[in-house]
């Protein structure tokens, strides 16, 4: 066998770029693995990333060796046990021996399946790659985007009430000072001149007088017009200036709704929590603060922790009305549309009282979905669907922040939200 020995110099910050170049050749294995883990975390877990195992079969790398040359003849062993149609029996279990294939031994180490950790960043890019959350560019000027006033300096224009009156003053000093500035030196050369001529006695009466009421004469002329600069000016008047600033919002709120009546069991249950899981994931990487908020539903509507939302047992029927009238309560009550991110998920079996289906078209129609960035229905069953899917379809055809989805069994969670969060052409290109 030949080995071949790479002996170029390791470049800088070589091991993160052998991490992504592995990350990339294990992506199929890597992803499968990412989306397994969501089952075992809670909606809101997200401070860390995962540990990914990858089957050492996968792991295995073409070698370089020498292949076997010229001819060469092989007498293979034949079987002396054995003949066509013999039965043969189960071997007997031996003490020490795990499940895996081959033989327990007493010495040497065992190949384990390859686990390395991947970081919260890198978890979350893995698993929602190529998505999206739908209408964002074409609303994130009137939805993500908020403005708050604030001072932006002084202007010569404005209302009364925005005078600034320290800044005014300060203006009329400094302009009173340069348009007096050169009568006040003369001002002041004058009465230097009128204190050394009133020391002087050696001049003449007559001449000392008449020079003195020359001075006296040029000093109140400058006083007159000093005095009449004014003391303030339009001019010199200044307004505080106030100006609109962006100020993207980072704030979300979620909406878990998820019935609860006797038809629910907790399977269903199961299922419905890993949707929430991957829509709060999913809106981690978008805003920074999220909220998230859990209704739970039979006959009536309650608010609740995660666990009482998950895990409670409830019986009765079933008015989905119940839910939606809270959250919209809720939304007026707690979170102002202009100011939040509003996200609903919406997890049903399907049954609901027949009457009580249009008006949860109305609620959502009329109230819910105009303050909404984003409501999603999905609907676990097995079963054929009924008045409630039938109404959301006709909300679905005429609201584009409104989307229903069907899920039978587990393995259809995660390839659904892709598709109701996958990127659109237009957007992609």
């Amino acid at each position: 066998m030949a080995n071949f020995i790479d002996r170029r110099l390791n470049s800088k910050n070589k091991s993160t770029v052998n991490r992504q170049r592995f990350l990339r050749r294990y992506k199929n294995q890597i992803k499968k693995s990412v989306s397994d883990a969501i089952n075992q975390r809670g909606v809101t877990d997200i401070s860390s990333g995962e540990n990914i195992v990858i089957p050492k079969k996968d792991m295995s790398e073409p070698i370089f060796h020498q292949g076997d040359g010229g001819i060469r003849d092989k007498v293979h062993p034949g079987n002396d046990q054995f003949v066509s149609g013999d039965k043969i029996k189960k071997p007997p279990n031996q003490q020490g021996q795990g499940s895996g294939q081959g033989d327990a031994s007493d010495s040497g180490e065992g190949d384990d399946d390859f686990t390395f950790s991947i970081s919260k960043e890198e978890y979350l890019n893995l698993l929602f790659e190529d998505l999206e959350l739908p209408n964002l560019e074409k609303n994130q000027l009137d939805k993500l985007i908020e403005y708050k006033t604030v001072r932006s300096g002084f202007c010569a224009e404005g209302i009364p009430s925005n005078i600034d009156i320290v800044k005014s003053l300060q203006g009329s000093i400094a302009r009173r000072i340069a348009m007096t500035a050169t009568k006040r030196k003369q001002l002041n050369a004058c009465n230097q001149a009128l204190n050394l001529l009133k020391q002087n006695t050696n001049i003449h009466d007559s001449i000392q007088h008449k020079e003195e009421d020359e001075l006296k004469k040029q000093i109140a002329e400058l006083e007159s017009k000093i005095a009449k600069v004014p003391f303030i000016d339009t001019f010199d008047l200044r307004y505080r200036n106030y100006a609109k600033q962006a100020m993207p919002t980072s704030k979300a709120v979620m909406f878990c709704l998820m019935d609860v009546s006797g038809s629910m069991d907790q399977a269903t249950k199961e299922m419905a929590k890993r949707f929430y899981i991957l829509l709060y994931l999913f809106l981690s990487r978008t805003y920074k603060n999220i909220e998230v908020v859990y209704i739970r539903h039979h006959t009536q509507a309650k608010e609740v922790d995660e666990h009482e939302f998950f895990y409670s047992q409830e019986t009765g029927g079933t008015i989905v009305s119940s839910a939606l009238k809270l959250m919209n309560d809720i939304i007026c009550e707690r979170y102002n549309d202009s100011q939040w991110n509003i996200y609903g998920a919406q997890a049903s079996d399907g049954d609901n009282w027949a009457d009580d289906s249009p008006l949860c078209k109305s609620i959502l129609a009329k109230q819910i979905l105009p303050k909404t960035r984003y409501f999603s229905y999905i609907e676990i069953t097995q079963r054929s669907h009924q008045t409630l899917w039938q109404e959301y379809q006709q909300l679905k055809d005429s609201h584009s922040n409104f989307t229903t989805a069907h899920i039978k069994e587990v393995s259809d969670i995660y390839p659904i939200f892709r598709e109701l969060f996958k990127k659109s052409n237009k957007r992609a290109a």
